[in-house]
């Protein structure tokens, strides 16, 4: 089993007229995260009405990198302007436990 020591938290906020549609284009992303060899867990959650999450782990740098400019990311920039409060605050971390 790969031990994930990275990952990456993104936190997005949807226009509240497009709430439902990020929760689709996220809800979809679960086809593209299981083409991503390299990313271990993948998780999109829904936090508030209109907050979103996106929470993924990985063994190396080489997967994280890989996602952040993967098919993912892209679906969801390409639409930012249209779906989006604001930018998605993405941030990345060091896993430091985890079960």
């Amino acid at each position: 089993m790969t031990i994930p020591s990275l990952s990456i938290l993104a936190l997005i906020e949807a226009k509240p007229e497009k709430a439902a549609a990020v929760s689709e284009l996220l809800t979809g992303a679960l086809t593209l995260a299981n083409e991503e060899e390299q990313t271990l867990a993948w998780y999109a959650v829904q936090i508030s009405e209109t907050t979103f999450a996106i929470f993924d782990t990985f063994a190396h740098e080489e997967g994280r990198q890989a996602h952040l400019n993967g098919k993912i990311a892209a679906a969801l920039m390409s639409q930012a302007d249209t779906l989006l409060a604001k930018a998605p605050n993405i941030m990345v971390a060091n896993i430091l436990a985890a079960k």
